[in-house]
């Protein structure tokens, strides 16, 4: 999914991502936790200038403490129709090492990888709590558990970006057709 076009400070999305439309159910609610995170601001890489380099070695320059969210116990359902034949296919290649840029999902941060990842036959799909977006006037009021999830992102300009306020659907073993969201890049 990531792209290095040698021009740009940050990494960008790789151009030609395939189309497609998932659905994200919770078949348990997951504890959310905290843990903090050293974060530093310099530029590091191939184009750090060396004086920069120099001059905060052996420590990191700017470094600012932040606090991270993360989910405890999660177990969840992604589903996805409106691929690309191949797509599937490509998927559970990646996941078993065998093709590259196709491999393990990570939750946000590459030090937070899913315990488990196993394929799941449609006709026995568990019952899920399916996120659904909230758009504009609730008729039922509030929900609980609602959240805001990045459907797409944009490296370099993040008004770009776009995310949904998302809450969950009654439990169903059957994904709502609101359910269904579009991934697509351009």
């Amino acid at each position: 999914m990531r792209a290095d076009d040698g021009k740009s400070v940050a990494t960008t999305i790789r151009p030609g991502l395939p189309r497609l439309t998932l659905a994200l159910g919770a078949v348990s609610l997951p504890e959310r936790g905290s843990m903090f995170q050293q974060l530093h601001n310099y530029p590091i890489g191939k184009n750090t200038a060396p004086e920069v380099v120099q001059l905060c070695w052996p420590r990191k320059h700017n470094v600012t403490p932040v606090r991270r969210e993360l989910l405890i116990g999660l177990d969840a359902v992604i589903a996805v129709k409106d691929t690309p034949a191949d797509l599937p296919a490509n998927i559970r290649q990646g996941l078993e090492h065998g093709r590259p840029g196709y491999g393990l999902p990570f939750c946000g941060d590459n030090n937070l990888l899913p315990d488990r990842i196993e394929e799941i036959d449609p006709a026995a799909m568990p019952q899920a709590l399916w996120l659904t977006p909230i758009l504009g006037e609730e008729s039922d009021g509030p929900r609980d558990f609602a959240t805001r999830l990045t459907v797409t992102i944009h490296r370099l300009d993040m008004t770009q970006t776009r995310s949904l306020l998302m809450g969950p659907s009654p439990r169903s073993s059957t994904i709502p057709a609101e359910a269904w969201v579009p991934v697509v890049y351009p």
